[in-house]
């Protein structure tokens, strides 16, 4: 073994006997001495070797107080992945638990698939099954990617804003229902670094020139506070610490909620921790006494815990600085819990693997699995994952006084799912507070919610709620009544669907070609038949927007192949510069352009017109240059039908026209809301309007019509904002 190997090897296992603890030395020596070996001559894009990486991540998981076969796994978690070595040859050499953790943590790399999000969905939903067998999976995962984030440096810049945004939307979020905060803080930190640096060292700055004046101030009141408690409580067990709010956390106040430095309070705050919750309860009593509290400012999160079991009282007070400042105050054993998460109570080394508070933490996990069972669909899944993983959650109250936690934006439906899906299904409404409220009530934290039932035949929930629920579990639970509950229903209405997607794109067959087409297409779609299919698309299990492109490709085979043999072949147009993705029936090898007067984008109905010495102009259906009548116009032979190629992803350029109030923060607010969305925009200017109003006027890139209509509806709940318009190029 080098030198080197061997200084690190030293380090390993001098950080193990720091921790404590009776690990398998040996079991962790032959680890790193296959890591060494496997990775022998590969080197990162740092130019450092590769063993450095598995190594440093065996660091971390020591640091989480993990077990010797996580430490071993940790140093093995990528010899799978990057080098011969087989699953079956790690289980050979270290054991079944060993094999399991670098499995779960080894990316499915070697499958195909067909897109970017579908990799990332089927990584995530193997896993999650891995996680719900042994825990430790997840942890080494997040570790892995800490140490990733760290040195991003060495990436693409488009590689480092991918991994960021997924690590601030997907893992950042997982670290925070495990309750790990220095983990979690610290990637997402990490993130905003590289998806907006300028703001990361604005904050930077903002703390490092504001620092020694609030530590000296911070420090004062300390002093304050320890000279009070020594008095009036002389026998309490009490240590006070500082706290800095992470530069994320800071991020998301001042750019997301539009808040100036100083208007956040708890930049700074300090941490009292005691031995008792009573001596919790009589500190925060001293606190309101010596300093002024600030109304509603106060949370009792050891009343009511949050989802990663984080419990502690915060109240924001101002003291005789006039500085506003946080006071947290907890128990040695919540602060271990704030600090570490499910780390913090780790079993495995005492051999004991049914623990209350480990089954709490993880029920999460298992409810997204338990949801996405019957789930194919890819985009479903991460969108899901991301919204079950939210960080603002909401906290209700049952009539009897359960608390039932949901994220940000849950309403009524969700609550009465999340209690049951047997109240969830026999609602027929809900009283917030004692008031009834509709089913699209949005839920604050603290409303008191009773979900009103009925036992009545034939009842049951709509299929609006769908669209009204936000939780997975709820959406997945009324697809699945719909689906046993409503076959015949169902039926009907999928095929109903369908004719009139098929009709809206100009699909038109014969009954019994229409019959086969049917049928092979249900077939393509993995159902037994074509009521299968027909109740899938009634039940919401089918999207049919998702699937249109794949018929319409159908559509045309069949088409083509009833061609007569002398006709010519009807292929997808060849690639025209920055406009692909239209297809003219009938024409190939020709210009084709969008029209400025319409500006189409995908998911537009849409019709071409044969111009002379121009090729194909492209127009929306409803253009005002389209004749209503195309048999009525003067040339009725040049207007040709025309669609979209939805195997072709493209990204186009729209401007969008906002009307809304003439006030301070306007634009500022609008490219937020757009940066929030991950939009690229091209060009933003406002004027004032004669009613006294502004106008704004924005170009982004959209990938198509609904992506559009989506950034639109978002542009539309802003403060002030009158209406958002698509405006012809």
């Amino acid at each position: 073994m080098k030198p080197q190997h061997e200084y690190n090897l030293k380090q390993l296992l001098g950080a193990l006997e720091k921790q404590g603890g009776n690990f398998d030395t040996d079991l962790i020596t032959r680890a790193f001495s296959m890591c060494v070996t496997a990775h022998e001559g590969q080197k990162r894009l740092s130019s450092e070797d590769y063993y450095i990486h598995p190594f440093s991540v065996a660091m971390l998981v020591i640091s989480y107080g993990l077990d010797s076969q996580s430490v071993a796994a940790a140093l093995l978690h990528d010899v799978v992945e990057d080098t011969p070595i087989t699953v079956e040859q790690i289980r050979g050499e270290f054991g079944d638990d060993v094999a399991l953790i670098v499995d779960g943590v080894t990316k499915l790399g070697k499958i195909s698939f067909s897109s970017r999000e579908e990799q990332q969905a089927e990584n995530l939903r193997k896993m999650l099954l891995a996680t719900a067998k042994d825990v430790r999976v997840i942890i080494i995962k997040l570790a892995d990617r800490l140490h990733n984030m760290r040195t991003l440096d060495a990436q693409t810049e488009q590689k480092q804003r991918d991994k960021s945004l997924e690590t601030l939307e997907i893992y950042a979020p997982i670290a925070h229902r495990l309750g790990i905060r220095a983990l979690k803080e610290e990637l997402e930190d990490l993130a905003i670094m590289h998806l907006d640096p300028v703001a990361y060292h604005e904050i930077e700055q903002m703390l490092s020139l504001k620092k020694p004046y609030r530590e000296d101030i911070l420090n004062s009141i300390k002093q304050r506070i320890e000279t009070t408690l020594h008095t009036d409580m002389p026998d309490l067990e009490f240590v006070i610490e500082g706290r800095v709010k992470s530069i994320h956390g800071i991020y998301r106040k001042m750019f997301i909620q539009n808040k100036d430095f100083d208007e956040i309070y708890d930049v700074y705050a300090l941490r009292i921790i005691t031995d008792t919750v009573t001596n919790c309860y009589n500190l925060l009593g001293l606190m309101h006494d010596m300093f002024r509290p600030i109304p509603g400012r106060f949370k009792d999160y050891i009343s009511t815990p949050k989802p990663n079991m984080y419990q502690s009282l915060h109240t924001t007070v101002i003291g005789r600085e006039c500085i506003p400042f946080e006071i947290q105050i907890r128990t040695t054993e919540m602060h271990k819990t704030a600090e570490y998460g499910i780390a913090a109570h780790w079993k495995y080394k005492a051999g004991v693997v049914n623990d209350n508070k480990m089954d709490n933490y993880l029920a999460w996990i298992r409810q997204i699995i338990e949801t996405q069972n019957d789930n194919e669909d890819a985009s479903e899944l991460v969108r899901s994952f991301k919204v079950d993983l939210s960080q603002d959650d909401v906290f209700a109250v049952t009539p009897r006084g359960d608390v039932i936690n949901l994220p940000n934006g849950a309403t009524v439906i969700d609550f009465a799912f999340a209690i049951h899906s047997a109240v969830g299904i026999k609602m027929v409404g809900a009283k917030v507070d004692g008031k009834i409220v509709p089913i699209n009530h949005v839920i604050k934290t603290g409303e008191i919610i009773e979900i009103l039932t009925s036992n009545q035949q034939g009842r049951g929930p709509s299929r609006d709620w769908i669209n009204v629920a936000v939780t997975n579990q709820a959406k997945s639970k009324i697809r699945n009544w719909f689906k046993k509950e409503r076959r015949e229903e169902n039926i009907i209405t999928g095929k109903a669907e369908l004719e009139k997607e098929l009709k809206r794109n100009n699909i038109v067959l014969d009954d019994e070609k229409e019959e086969s087409f049917i049928k092979t297409i249900a077939q393509q779609q993995k159902c037994a038949s074509v009521e299968d299919f027909y109740a899938d698309i009634g039940y919401g299990g089918i999207i049919l927007s998702k699937i249109i492109g794949r018929i319409k490709d159908e559509y045309q085979k069949l088409v083509n192949q009833s061609k007569p043999a002398q006709a010519p072949e009807i292929v997808a147009p060849r690639r025209s510069g920055n406009k692909d993705g239209v297809v003219v029936d009938g024409i190939d090898n020709c210009l084709i352009k969008l029209s400025r007067c319409c500006a189409p984008l995908p998911g537009d109905d849409i019709i071409g017109f044969i111009t002379r010495g121009h090729g194909v102009s492209v127009h929306k259906c409803d253009c005002p240059n389209v004749p209503q009548n195309i048999s009525e116009a003067a040339e009725p032979e040049r207007w040709v039908a025309a669609h979209w190629n939805e195997t072709v992803k493209e990204i186009f350029t729209s401007s969008l026209q906002i009307s809304g109030v003439n006030r301070d923060g306007m634009v500022l607010d609008i490219t937020t809301a757009i940066f929030n969305m991950r939009v690229p925009m091209h060009a933003i200017n406002g004027r004032t309007a004669k009613s006294g109003n502004c106008i704004v006027t924005v170009t982004v890139s959209a990938e198509s019509v609904e992506h559009l209509q989506s950034i639109m509806n978002r542009l539309s709940k802003l403060p002030g904002v009158f209406s958002v318009e698509r405006m012809n190029q």
